[in-house]
């Protein structure tokens, strides 16, 4: 089963740096990780979604390929590509994969201007492991799906007080 977790960073930089040691970790084997996305509060208020992959760069390739092989039928494979980009870019537009992106806009609306947040989905077989290399960034534990126990033991892992 999947688990969500949000950690609140004091920026985005500390927010990407952990997002990579996490990629490092999937390359690992120690999580399987669905999703990670970093949520920015802007200084200028404005909530800025740094998706781990695009949807529209991915949907663009894959309209392009699609649209080239069909537009080889009508003798027309630059046209083809050309529609079959621009229709999988819009379609990766729209798509909403992993998180949901209305709840991460919510979520980073409620952080202070300029922090940011880790938004991971996954799951580990070896979650000490993986804490142990989170503890060096700190972070606020801000919402998860685990259960109380097992919250309050990610909190004391990364250092934070347990909540009053």
């Amino acid at each position: 089963m999947s688990t969500l977790i949000a950690i609140g960073y004091p920026d985005a930089q500390t927010a990407e740096e952990v997002r990579g040691v996490l990629i490092q970790a999937t390359k690992e084997q120690l999580v399987d990780l669905q999703d990670a996305v970093v949520v920015e509060h802007g200084s200028d208020g404005k909530i800025k979604l740094h998706q781990a992959v695009s949807t529209t760069g991915a949907g663009a390739a894959g309209g392009a390929l699609w649209g080239g092989l069909i537009g080889l039928l009508f003798l027309a494979p630059l046209f083809g590509m050309a529609v079959g980009a621009a229709t999988g870019a819009v379609a990766g537009k729209v798509t909403d994969a992993g998180i949901n992106d209305d709840f991460l806009k919510q979520l980073g609306a409620k952080l202070e201007p300029g922090a940011a947040a880790l938004i991971a989905l996954g799951s580990s077989q070896a979650p000490e492991k993986l804490l142990e290399r989170l503890r060096p960034y700190g972070g606020d534990v801000i919402q998860t799906s685990l259960a109380a126990e097992e919250e309050e033991r990610m909190r004391s892992s990364l250092g934070i007080e347990a909540a009053a």
